[in-house]
């Protein structure tokens, strides 16, 4: 598994210099219209069925898909006070480059 800080720091990137959308309904469409760049979603959601379709299709639309173990991290990651079951990266702005060490 990647390292969990690294993917967050990516969000957090993502956030401030590219583009991200929040929440599993928002990250499937951007997988869907082919914009995602990267899906980050988190492993303690329930019921899981919010978000086991996402690593499916982003293997299918040859996303990069990482699991995180805590929604309040991505939550707060994606700038949210709140907690989220997933982010999709559309824009990945400065965070390019740690997405990219994360793909290898």
């Amino acid at each position: 598994m990647a390292d969990e800080a690294k993917i967050l720091e990516a969000v957090e990137l993502a956030r401030s210099t590219g583009k991200i959308r929040k929440g599993s309904n928002e990250a499937t469409k951007a997988i869907e219209k082919g914009i995602a760049k990267a899906v980050i979603y988190a492993g303690d959601v329930s019921p899981k069925e919010i978000i086991m379709h996402l690593p499916l299709l982003c293997k299918e639309k040859e996303v990069q898909c990482y699991e995180i173990s805590k929604k309040e991290d991505l939550g707060a990651a994606a700038g949210l006070a709140v907690s989220t079951s997933a982010i999709a990266i559309v824009e990945a702005g400065d965070a390019k480059a740690i997405l990219e060490s994360l793909a290898e």
